[in-house]
């Protein structure tokens, strides 16, 4: 199994929260803020050392770490990753939200998406294999640690993956610019929903685009004429697929 840094207070916080941490590094002389200290106690609420380390050595392991660095245990151990077939078999429940990433290229938005999704209650998250960002340090701390929590099928076929969603139950809706109406014009489907998300520059691809269910688009009035992935995410979670459910109450953290 071999090792990742993550960086960040917030980040460290919820991959100690989920586990898969085995050591905190903390900068020799770091200011005592509230976020160190919630290091600190989940730290010791997860029974993992931390080590006082000098700020060089931090610089080194990890790029804009704000003084704080962890080591955990990378692969398949160390996250809930799936594959394709893995999708098939999950236990999901009955209005489970699951968002795909149909090749975002870009660790920030991958990051960016994967804390949109944790917060709006997705069950998983499924990328593809190539051509799209992976599970890097930096791609974590955009997450926030999201990434560290939610199960994740990385898959080589998102069309084909559909497929096996569609099977165990899901309706498939694509965020397409294109699309002849807005999350305004049409209701959310009931019961299990997966949300599609292409690539920055090109959208959905042509065999994901086929396989949706419903293609929906967001309304854009100012000069920009698109959103961001990640941002476009949230827009289409916030504003199409809660508001028309059951939303349980907030999640305590620990």
């Amino acid at each position: 199994m071999s090792e990742e840094l993550i960086s960040g207070r917030r980040a460290v916080v919820e991959a100690l929260r989920a586990g898969q941490v085995k050591e905190v590094l903390v900068a020799v002389g770091a200011r005592d803020t509230q976020g160190l200290r919630a290091v600190r106690d989940e730290a010791r609420a997860a029974k993992v050392p931390v080590r006082a380390t000098e700020r060089q050595e931090l610089d080194r392991l990890a790029h804009d770490h704000r003084g704080v660095v962890a080591r955990t245990v990378g692969g398949r151990a160390g996250r809930t990753q799936m594959g394709e077939r893995d999708l098939a078999t999950i236990s999901f429940g009955p209005d489970a939200l699951v968002v795909v990433l149909d090749g975002i290229m870009d660790p920030q938005n991958l990051g960016a998406a994967a804390r949109t999704a944790e917060a709006a209650g997705a069950e998983a998250i499924v990328t593809r294999a190539r051509r799209a960002a992976g599970v890097t340090p930096a791609a974590v701390r955009a997450s926030a640690g999201a990434l560290k929590h939610l199960p994740h099928a990385v898959v080589a076929n998102i069309a084909r993956a559909l497929g096996r969603l569609q099977e165990v139950g899901f309706s498939v809706v694509g965020l397409d610019e294109r699309a002849p109406h807005t999350i305004f014009d049409e209701a959310c489907p009931d019961g299990r929903v997966a949300v599609v998300i292409g690539s920055e520059g090109e959208g959905m691809s042509r065999l994901v685009r086929e396989r949706c269910d419903l293609l929906v688009a967001l309304p854009v009035k100012g000069r920009v004429g698109s959103l961001n992935a990640s941002a476009a995410l949230a827009a289409a979670l916030y504003g199409f697929v809660l508001p028309g459910r059951v939303v349980a109450s907030p999640r305590r953290r620990r």
